[in-house]
Formats: C-alpha cells, sequence, structure tokens
C-alpha cells in the first residue's frame, strides 16, 4: 500500500472519535468471549488479552480517542495473566480455595451484561412504541419462513473486527502507482451518503471498493463511524457475525451537530 499522504493526521484530528459515543472496555471483551464461543466462566485469559491488545492497537492508528479505561483494563488483564501463570500455593484449610485471579473480572462481566441486556429491551421497546425505525424484515420474513433470522444491529467491535478484515484483504490487491490523493473525512462522507442515496443499502465491504490506498481506507472508516455518531446510517448484521449491511435512514431532529459546525456545543 502507498504511505500516508501529508496532513494525513491532522486531518483525521479534525475528526476525534470518542469511544463512549460507542462501547467500552467491557464491551469489548464481552465480543471477543462471544466471537471466540468460549465460557465466561473460563476464560482463556492468553488469548483474550492478546486479541484485546491487537484491538487496542487497532483502535490507536485509527487515531480514535482511546479512553484511558480501556488502557486500564489492558493492564488488568495483563495483570491477571501473570497471576495465571505463577504457580498456585497450596489451599489452607482454614481459608478454603484461593479465588481464581479471574473471577474478579468475571462478577463485572456478568453484571455488565446483565445491565446491557436491560438496556437493550428498553431501547427495543422505546423504539417499537415509537416505530422510528422499520426494515422490511416482515417481508422478508414472510417469504422466507419461519427460519429467516432477522438482522441485528452491529456493535463498534463487529465492525473493527470487519475493517480488519478489509485491511488485510487490501494487502494482498494489486499496487497502484499512482500518486497519493488526500480525502477529507468531509468528502468520503458526502461520497459515501451519495452511493447510499442510489440503493437501499450497501455492503460493508463494498464501502471500501474504490480505496486505493491504506489511508483512504482509514479515511472511509472514519467516515463511517462519523455518520453513525450523525445518525445518517444504520448498520445491521445477518445473526452473529454475519454480513454486515449500512442503511441509510433520514437524519432525526436530535442528531448531533457535525464536528466543526458552529452549531455544535460538543453534542
Amino acid at each position: 500500500m502507498t504511505d500516508f499522504p501529508p496532513d494525513f493526521e491532522s486531518s483525521l484530528d479534525a475528526y476525534p472519535v470518542r469511544l463512549e459515543n460507542f462501547e467500552g472496555p467491557l464491551d469489548l471483551l464481552l465480543h471477543l468471549i462471544k466471537k471466540h464461543e468460549v465460557n465466561i466462566y473460563d476464560i482463556p485469559i492468553a488469548l483474550i488479552t492478546r486479541q484485546y491488545l491487537e484491538y487496542i492497537e487497532l483502535m490507536q492508528e485509527l487515531n480514535l480517542d482511546v479512553a484511558g479505561e480501556f488502557l486500564v483494563m489492558a493492564a488488568t488483564l495483563i495483570h491477571i495473566k501473570s497471576r495465571m501463570l505463577l504457580p498456585r500455593p497450596e489451599p489452607d484449610a482454614d481459608e478454603g480455595p484461593e479465588e481464581d485471579p479471574r473471577d474478579a473480572l468475571v462478577r463485572r462481566l456478568l453484571e455488565h451484561q446483565q445491565f446491557k441486556s436491560a438496556a437493550e429491551l428498553l431501547h427495543e421497546r422505546e423504539t417499537l412504541r415509537a416505530a422510528q425505525w422499520l426494515r422490511p424484515d416482515g417481508r422478508v420474513a414472510a417469504i422466507a419462513g419461519d427460519e429467516y433470522e432477522p438482522e441485528l444491529e452491529v456493535d463498534l467491535f463487529s465492525l473493527l473486527s470487519a475493517f480488519r478484515g478489509v485491511v488485510e484483504r487490501a494487502k494482498h490487491r494489486p499496487k497502484v502507482l499512482l500518486p497519493p490523493e488526500e480525502v477529507s473525512v468531509e468528502t468520503r462522507i458526502e461520497q459515501l451518503v451519495g452511493r447510499l442515496s442510489e440503493t437501499e443499502a450497501c455492503g460493508f465491504e463494498d464501502l471500501f471498493s474504490d480505496a486505493q490506498s491504506r489511508a483512504e481506507i482509514i479515511v472511509t472508516f472514519i467516515a463511517l463511524l462519523e455518520m453513525i455518531r450523525l445518525k445518517l446510517v444504520r448498520i445491521y448484521q445477518s445473526g452473529a457475525f454475519g454480513p454486515i449491511r449500512v442503511y441509510k435512514r433520514a437524519r432525526p431532529s436530535d442528531a448531533p451537530h457535525p464536528i466543526g459546525d458552529p452549531e455544535n456545543h460538543g453534542g
């Protein structure tokens, strides 16, 4: 891939994507546990720690505003991993067996999962009452029958996982020997909105089909995150880890303003 063009970093700095608008470190851990289909009560700490650090590295490469809590969790995982490697003392008959180093983390994950499920249920009921977003699931289900699996809204880390796949596949594309052209996030948003205006939905990977360099791939992904924040699109996945599709939506009146907009007051 070609090198980043001049001022590429500064163009991304104009669009700081704050992860608290999306998900937190416990959500990332739950995503990894689900992705690898492991038992939450018996977390393979070495695997999950390695994967977690890879996601942190990717988020930093994307210039995402990685909050301190993500780094604290990384340190916590490394500490747990180091404790798991140490030989455990024989259990004392009076005190009972020593607590597994993972137990406190498991309790936090289960509690977070419980609150997250409750919040999702409340959001689902609110959405149904307000009829804010209607997709053609009913028509499709009528044709497909009982086995039809409706699309699920995608979280940030499923998007990052799909993005990693795009980056890896791009490494095997033939190199295009053209001078690098800097595309701003604003311009890329306009291009993606125009593409989505021509169709009901677009495949996630299709959004990157015209990106010729790693820099353009990254700008496209940052533009997509900004479009989510601005409530310009909704992103859904067919079942767990299935194909991801991007739907254009009518921007609601309470949507945040673009970064740099004079009417934007941090919303």
